[in-house]
């Protein structure tokens, strides 16, 4: 949680499942939550550029939530694939540091919740150079629809790149 906020130039995220996530900010006795999507919001209009692929469409109440940000909706700066076949949970940020693991965008997976009902999730963090690169190749390869052609779900894809 702290990898993603730190991000000035691009950040790339892949995840299987998203869901309305909520983020703790502020100390104290009362703690204050925010969506995601208001740190996503926020990152574009810091100039950040974001690429989000998930595998399928997201809840009613995300859905909701993404209609309060004209940021995401109108500019340039957020662009979102849908690919049925995604299961990757990544991380990129600015080409400096990722996250490789098996976490979704969700409560649960981000530990958003209690100790009682948050999922085992397991992943690392990395800026080694080679690494970092090798992690890009691949998103992008991805995003880009380099994967389309040959796709045998073509048929249940919502939107195919090629």
């Amino acid at each position: 949680m702290d990898l993603i906020p730190s991000a000035t130039e691009f950040l790339w995220i892949a995840t299987a499942d998203i869901k309305d996530l909520h983020l703790a900010y502020g100390g104290g006795k009362r703690k204050r939550y925010q969506t995601f999507l208001h740190l996503f919001d926020q990152l574009v209009s810091d100039g950040v550029e974001i690429r989000l692929i998930h595998a399928k469409e997201p809840g009613p109440r995300f859905r909701e939530d993404f209609d309060k940000f004209p940021n995401l909706i109108n500019g340039d700066s957020f662009e979102r694939i849908l690919c049925p076949r995604n299961h990757m949970k990544m991380v990129i940020v600015d080409g400096r540091a990722g996250f490789l693991g098996s976490a979704n965008l969700t409560g649960a997976g981000m530990g958003a919740k209690s100790p009682l009902n948050r999922n085992f999730e397991c992943g690392f963090v990395s800026n080694d150079p080679g690494t970092v690169s090798h992690m890009m190749e691949t998103f992008d390869a991805l995003f880009m629809g380099e994967h389309c052609p040959k796709c045998g779900r073509r048929d249940v894809c919502p939107e195919p790149l090629a």
